[in-house]
């Protein structure tokens, strides 16, 4: 599991759905429930909008009963393929709210809704994060996301698959980043409304599967595919604001963050590999 190596002395994992009614004593909640990857969200589109509006709105009551201060892990998806470039948060974004990714989209477009009500209306201490893509050690290596769908047919020998003419770009946050910007906005005394969290450093997915290729110590050729329906075309923060407010920035390069990355992924692979071994031997 993805938290077995923490102090347990330290650490308590309950297991449990924020769609459903759940009471816990605590002061602060980071409520970042949701499937991310696309793969993920998709299988279960009617779950997904479930978790990000009905968990939302449980989370947003246990504050309220409470008194706790809660931050909502929204997304850059809000801004969908967006008409403005870099996405300032004051951008009200391009989405197709019936489309393929809409249980997603809309569902955070909607938690935001719901957060920014529950602050006006009863006084909820809420903080909003737009989080761009992030990636990083112990990435499930099987979420369907784009590094790690890279990393790990770059490591399995598999062609690396790019969707589309691999013009689209991103712009890839290392988790040590993320958790710092989250932890700074968790902690700021006021409310500045939606922040970007994320690194601005842009490059295309052509060259992603390339660096990932170098990196990696890969032959992998590649392998085309059509681009997904609403898929954005343009992506990266414009973190303005969380260098002003909360005097947050990236400190860890996508070349630093993929090498550590695909070290991981590989020590996962030769390991999942062994046990596939030791199994068939028994």
């Amino acid at each position: 599991m993805n938290v077995a190596h923490l102090d347990s002395a330290s650490f308590e994992m309950v297991v449990d759905d924020v769609a459903r009614s759940v009471w816990f004593d605590v002061e602060q909640i980071f409520h970042l429930a949701c499937p991310a990857s696309p793969a993920q969200y998709t299988r279960d589109r009617v779950g997904t909008i479930v978790t990000a509006t009905q968990g939302t709105l449980n989370m947003l009551r246990l504050a309220h009963a409470l008194g706790a201060r809660i931050l909502i892990a929204s997304t850059s998806e809000v801004y969908g393929d967006p008409e403005q470039h870099p996405q300032r948060e004051s951008y009200w974004g391009n989405v197709n709210p019936i489309g393929e990714r809409a249980c997603y989209d809309e569902g955070k477009r909607c938690a935001e809704a719901l957060a920014v009500s529950y602050a006006q209306q009863y006084g909820v201490d809420v903080r909003i994060v737009r989080i761009f893509n992030t990636y990083g050690p112990r990435m499930d290596t099987r979420d369907g996301r784009v590094v790690s769908n890279l990393i790990t047919q770059a490591l399995s020998g598999q062609p690396l698959t790019i969707y589309g003419d691999g013009t689209q770009t991103r712009s890839f946050c290392y988790v040590s980043d993320l958790i710092d910007g989250l932890l700074k906005m968790m902690n700021l005394d006021n409310d500045p409304g939606p922040v970007n969290l994320g690194n601005p450093e842009e490059l295309s997915i052509r060259e992603l599967a390339e660096m990932v290729r170098v990196t990696s110590g890969s032959s992998s050729a590649i392998a085309w595919r059509p681009l997904p329906a609403d898929d954005p075309t343009r992506r990266r923060p414009d973190i303005s604001k969380a260098r002003q407010v909360l005097g947050w920035q990236p400190t860890v390069g996508i070349r630093e963050g993929l090498g550590r990355t695909i070290e991981h992924f590989r020590r996962r692979l030769e390991q999942r590999a062994v046990d596939r071994t030791g199994a068939l031997a028994s």
